[in-house]
């Protein structure tokens, strides 16, 4: 079994002046590129204090990790400070990164090389992150699309040593209505996911609980307000930016460096465990006035907790079969390869539940007119099998079949956590212009469970009408032969005594004698439009009143014809309205003699 790195330091010093001593041995002994050496054009003096961050922290000021990396044995005496090292076994497990996870930092850092250039994000800054802040996912416990087998949740941020933040997700992420709780493996805090929130992985789905997703997402925040990461300033103020510590980025830092000197893939699942004494707090607003005390979330830990957290590979309740050399399944990690060391005695170990299926929770069938938000919100509820509910279970929605209805942010996949109750509530769901039906199905990520299904339609607008038209004025409608006429013809149409606002019209010509008729005859004589290659026409189609029920028709011309003539304009509803269009020959010129 692999040891908890962090307990070879154990507590006679404050976790601070240990980092600080660590961080001194490595710039010392094995990093001569390091960031702290000495100033120069790309990084400040190390005592300068960086800039607190503007933004909210991504982890709203929670628990992390404060292991720190091993000392590799110096090669040659002097050549470090007198501190203890470590036996190359242990400094190698430590160097281990899950594949998976160390496959999405690589991919989001090639990411960003192509969105933000100037950026400069390296890779183990995110492996770094990780490590502090869920120990890479808890050593690696994801599926082969790098999602988390279950929930990794910080503690509740009630304001009992930690920030106070009120749900803002409605418990879609964290499964708590009441406060919120940072997420996944980045330990992002839902407000911040919903803005920050990135599809690394390509399946049109932005999950916080995806390594991918989650490791784009944090190096975009990291990148924001044009950092140069390779600028030491920016650096210390991206990384505070995630949790405001000064211990928190000394022990960041220390990853940092470590990892840069090189690092190897392990089998997900078989990562270094972090020691669960060793948590710190970012918020600077413990009980201890200030001091960084230890939170404590549901298990008591403070640390991000998988709730329930079944076995890789299938857990208690997978259908899949053994794993293959080389499948993305954990297994049974091979000969030599470090295992995560279990729990510490008197440590809470969440227990996982069966699954045994996903009931729908009141309206199953779901309607919508088309472009509006559908009044019900698919919701399932997770059970066992004597029916008991199940929190912290993964469920994702998906549309299925021919239509543009979509999720926030235009995804047709989303991800939502079961709560105390064992429910889980899909976000607001958007019809399209597309009519006709589809399917909202809800699963169990990385469980063989039966699908729940809701049947949704998009229904048509429905078509704006009016009953009644009318002039806007009075005046006469008066022109001479080979003109136009001086004044708009502007009509209000009416529903019910109010204004109908784009309803469909058709304006045309008409014979006199054919105005009785209930299809009349366009008149091929007289007045008339103009295309828009300025050619006569007689018959407008595609009207549409404003917002206000109001149509103006576009300039109507003559020709040689004189008499009266007659503008019909009809509407959808029924409404009609009669014009009468008067033209005279011009007026003789008088001479004079």
């Amino acid at each position: 079994m692999a040891p908890h790195i962090g307990r070879r330091l154990r507590k006679g010093a404050a976790t601070t002046a240990v980092a600080a001593v660590v961080m001194a041995a490595l710039t010392a002994s094995q990093a001569p590129g390091f960031a702290g050496t000495a100033p120069d054009r790309h990084h400040d003096s190390a005592g300068e204090t960086p800039t607190p961050p503007t933004e909210a922290p991504i982890d709203g000021g929670s628990s992390y990790h404060t292991d720190l990396p091993p000392l590799r044995k110096p090669g040659k005496p002097g050549a470090s400070i007198d501190l203890p090292g470590l036996p190359d076994g242990v400094a190698a497990a430590e160097a281990g990164i899950p594949a998976t996870v160390l496959d999405a930092y690589k991919k989001a850092e090639a990411a960003l090389k192509e969105s933000k250039p100037g950026c400069n994000l390296p890779w183990q800054l995110l492996a770094a992150i990780g490590k502090v802040e869920s120990g890479q996912a808890r050593g690696g416990r994801v599926d082969a699309e790098g999602t988390t087998y279950s929930p990794i949740l910080g503690p509740v941020l009630n304001g009992n040593g930690f920030a106070r933040i009120t749900d803002t997700d409605g418990g879609a992420y964290d499964g708590d209505t009441t406060h919120d709780r940072a997420v996944g493996p980045m330990q992002f805090i839902p407000s911040t996911w919903a803005t920050w929130g990135r599809d690394g992985n390509g399946d049109g789905e932005r999950n916080p609980n995806n390594i991918y997703d989650a490791a784009l997402a944090a190096g975009a925040y990291l990148c924001a307000n044009g950092r140069d990461l390779s600028v030491k300033a920016h650096l210390d103020a991206a990384i505070l930016g995630y949790n405001h510590s000064q211990e928190y980025l000394a022990t960041v830092l220390s990853w940092f460096e470590y990892y840069k000197k090189g690092t190897h893939a392990v089998p997900d699942g078989t990562g270094v465990l972090p020691d669960p004494d060793k948590v710190g707090s970012g918020s600077g607003r413990g009980k201890d006035g200030g001091k960084g005390d230890k939170g404590k979330d549901h298990d008591g830990s403070g640390s991000p907790t998988p709730l329930p957290d079944p076995t890789p590979g299938g857990g208690d309740n997978s259908t899949s079969e053994p794993p293959t050399p080389g499948s993305d399944d954990p297994g049974t990690p091979t000969p030599g390869t470090p295992t995560p060391e279990p729990p510490t005695p008197g440590t809470p170990t969440p227990t996982p539940s069966t699954v045994a299926r996903l009931e729908t929770v009141g309206t199953t069938e779901l309607t919508a007119t088309a472009g509006t938000e559908f009044a019900a919100k698919p919701r399932v509820r997770a059970e066992t099998t004597d029916g008991k509910p199940v929190p912290g279970v993964l469920v994702r929605y998906e549309i299925r079949g021919e239509t543009d209805a979509r999720f926030p942010g235009g995804a047709t996949r989303v991800t939502a956590i079961t709560g105390s109750d064992g429910t889980a509530t899909a976000p607001a769901l958007r019809a399209g212009e597309t009519t006709g039906s589809f399917t909202v199905r809800a699963t169990v990520v990385g469980r063989s469970v039966d699908a729940a299904d809701f049947p949704a339609t998009v229904k048509a607008r429905p078509v704006p009408q009016a009953d009644a038209l009318a002039r806007t004025d009075d005046k006469v409608l008066k022109a001479e032969t080979g003109g136009s006429f001086a004044d708009t013809v502007a009509v209000k149409a009416t529903y019910k005594g109010k204004a109908a606002a784009g309803v469909a019209a058709t304006a045309t010509m008409i014979t006199s004698d054919s105005a009785k008729a209930d299809k009349p005859t366009q008149n091929d004589k007289g007045p008339y439009f103009k295309d828009a290659k300025g050619q006569p026409i007689r018959t407008l189609t595609a009207l549409k009143t404003d917002a206000n029920g109001q149509l103006i028709l576009p300039k109507i011309y003559t020709d040689d014809q004189t008499g009266t003539f007659l503008l019909r304009i009809t509407t959808a509803g029924g409404a009609t309205l009669t014009i009468e269009l008067t033209v005279t020959q011009p007026a003789a010129q008088e001479t004079t003699g």
